[in-house]
């Protein structure tokens, strides 16, 4: 009978054998990849405190310019007809030839660390149009008049970036500040300045470039208004590209 069983346990020995020389190279492998990932996190992490130690201690001052769209002005402010078909005593002129500038803006930030930092925004847009005398018969250029309303934004920012790398950054950023409005136009309240509380978001913006130079794109939104009457700006700027300076 013992003869019968040495086989037995020489081959189930040969089996523990060869699952355990299995194993060992399942750890080998996981043991080496686990190296391997450790050293790209190394890696990372020194470029991300090369870039830190460059730009945001070096550089920790930044100056950018940029433009963005009046998409929101564009939709309220616009011709609600043509001239000469409204009856006389419907209106004395009629507005068209709707010109928008676009947003246009400059910043200053300073970078307190690589992720927080701080400053201020100027922001300009306006609206101009031609108001021309309404006749059923013929308008006269000679009594044609020019009418525009102006946007002037002041507002302290913070912006905080969530990823950086050698070349590419990116951020979220808020701002609130005043808003002045001023134009040719009086409004309800017989004004033809008014001030009203200013909002800006960026929920995602876009650095790239390398050294001092750098382009940035931006997603987000301005808001400017006192209620439903003096509604100034509400989703304008959505989109800006701008470049910056590093100093």
């Amino acid at each position: 009978m013992l003869f019968l069983f040495v086989p037995m346990h020489a081959q189930e020995a040969m089996r523990v054998r060869d699952v355990r020389q299995k194993i060992d190279s399942m750890h080998y492998v996981m043991n080496d990849y686990r190296d391997s990932i450790r050293t790209e996190i190394k890696v990372y992490r020194d470029s991300v405190r090369q870039v830190r130690r460059h730009y945001y201690d070096a550089m920790p001052h930044e100056l950018r310019i940029g433009m963005g769209d009046q998409g929101f002005e564009s939709i309220v402010w616009c011709e609600k007809g043509v001239p000469g078909t409204f009856p006389d005593g419907y209106q004395t002129y009629y507005k068209q030839n709707y010109r928008y500038t676009q947003h246009w803006f400059a910043e200053y930030l300073y970078n307190v660390n690589y992720w927080y930092s701080f400053g201020f925004i100027f922001d300009y847009s306006g609206v101009l149009w031609d108001e021309v005398p309404n006749s059923n018969h013929h308008s006269l250029a000679s009594d044609t008049r020019q009418g525009a309303f102006h946007n002037i934004g002041l507002l302290p920012e913070v912006r905080f970036s969530y990823f950086n790398s050698e070349y590419v950054s990116l951020h979220s950023s808020f701002g609130i500040g005043l808003n002045i409005n001023t134009g040719t136009e009086l409004d309800y309240k017989g004004r033809k300045t008014a001030l009203a509380p200013l909002v800006n978001v960026t929920l995602l913006g876009l650095r790239v470039g390398k050294g001092r130079w750098y382009g940035a794109l931006e997603l987000g939104g301005m808001i400017s208004m006192m209620g439903m009457n003096e509604m100034y700006m509400l989703g304008s700027r959505l989109c800006t590209a701008s470049v910056g300076v590093r100093l």
